[in-house]
């Protein structure tokens, strides 16, 4: 098997969380130079910038971004242009624009670009596509509930404008139905809670079009407390399927189906690592494509001002 010498671009909490210990336990790639204004990963070459290690570091082939999405754009096409590979972190991009130049540079260059969405790596979500395959879908309900404080501590990106708020999780959940159902639904409205002092959402009610007839709808919201709820629930003539804790459990009427460890992210780098080594791109927007609608279509509510 190839190997990759691979840098990481923003060691921030999904990085160290999620990142570092899937590329150790991936054998094509080994972290050997980060880029983050703050810190850096013991025992690898640290930059303040991506400019620097490019121009020092020729001799790494990959660059995983881990930044927030407003500013993964200007990163992202000085390694392409620099003839790297490239992984971009969820959501891919600040905009859908940006992400389409992007993909057109990747194809220029000959290079790798892997927009990823770590949840339709979850265990059972492939399960859950091939149940739903063939059966008469009646309704969809998307429950993403979870506490910011919780996941996303002292994050104020999340809140600025770009930083997608509660579709940050949101989008995961989008992901995930996007690559489970059976054919193509678009957005027909939404309703977009904003904190009084805050650029983003903390809660959305979404409503979708289904050419197949099913009711669909989706309520993410950041103030769950206690238990999370990250589930998706459809109801069809055959029975009822339930996909839980993100996409982990599938159960069918009460009967569990299939479970899984989380592997997600070592999952997504062992895609990259196939993308690599074909110079090929994978970049779904589906998911993201939602969210522009729903803030495109959205009424806007003010509720309670948010602080940490």
């Amino acid at each position: 098997m190839d190997t990759h010498d691979l840098a990481i671009v923003g060691v921030g909490k999904i990085a160290r969380d999620q990142h570092i210990p899937a590329i150790a336990a991936t054998p094509a790639f080994t972290l050997k130079a980060t880029a983050s204004r703050n810190t850096g990963v013991e025992g690898v070459a640290r930059f303040d910038q991506l400019d620097a290690l490019l121009t020092t570091h020729p001799e790494i082939s990959c660059i995983s971004l881990c930044t927030p999405p407003q500013v993964r754009y200007a990163d992202a096409r000085r390694a392409l242009l620099a003839g790297r590979h490239v992984m971009l972190e969820k959501p891919p991009g600040a905009t859908l624009s940006e992400v389409h130049d992007l993909i057109a540079l990747a194809k220029q260059q000959g290079v790798a670009l892997f927009a990823t969405w770590h949840s339709r790596h979850a265990a059972s979500v492939q399960a859950a596509a091939k149940w739903l395959q063939d059966k008469d879908i009646q309704r969809v309900e998307v429950i993403w509930k979870e506490d910011v404080r919780r996941w996303h501590p002292g994050q104020d990106w999340i809140w600025q404008a770009g930083g997608l708020g509660v579709f940050d999780p949101g989008i995961n959940a989008l992901s995930v139905l996007s690559e489970i159902y059976p054919r193509a639904v678009h957005l027909t409205g939404a309703e977009l809670f904003f904190p009084a002092n805050r650029d983003t959402p903390i809660a959305a009610d979404l409503t979708f079009n289904d050419p197949g007839g099913a009711e669909m709808i989706a309520a993410f919201d950041w103030r769950q407390t206690g238990p999370q709820t990250w589930d998706i629930r459809i109801e069809t003539a055959q029975g009822t399927a339930t996909l839980s804790d993100g996409g982990a459990k599938l159960s069918v009427d009460g009967a569990q189906l299939s479970e899984g460890p989380d592997h997600e992210y070592r999952s997504l780098y062992a895609r990259f690592a196939k993308l690599v080594a074909r110079s090929e791109i994978d970049v779904d927007l589906s998911p993201m494509v939602h969210v522009s609608d729903a803030f495109t279509l959205g009424r806007r509510q003010v509720v309670d001002a948010f602080d940490w």
